[in-house]
C-alpha cells in the first residue's frame, strides 16, 4: 500500500478558480459559492491530486501525509 495524503482547502484563501477540479475532478468540487472542497479527506498519493495543489493560483490546497502530518505541498521554505 502506498502513501496517502490528507487534503485540506483553506476556503478563506480559495478564489474559486476551479483549477483543482480541472486537474482532479474526482478529488475536488466547487460548492454554490465557488469554494473548493475535497471530495474525501484522504487520497492515495498521485499526480492528479498533486497537480491540483500545484495548479492552485493562491496555494489554498495543503497536502500532508496521512498519519504523520508531514507536509507534502506547499513546500516549506
Amino acid at each position: 500500500m502506498g502513501d496517502r495524503w490528507h487534503v485540506e482547502v483553506d476556503r478563506s484563501v480559495c478564489i474559486g478558480s476551479g483549477m483543482c477540479v480541472s486537474h482532479a475532478k474526482d478529488a475536488f468540487h466547487l460548492d454554490s459559492a465557488r469554494q473548493s472542497h475535497p471530495t474525501e479527506e484522504d487520497w492515495d498519493a498521485g499526480e492528479q491530486v498533486l497537480a491540483a495543489a500545484e495548479g492552485c493560483p493562491v496555494e489554498a490546497i495543503t497536502l500532508t501525509l496521512a498519519g504523520t502530518g508531514e507536509v507534502v505541498f506547499p513546500p516549506e521554505e
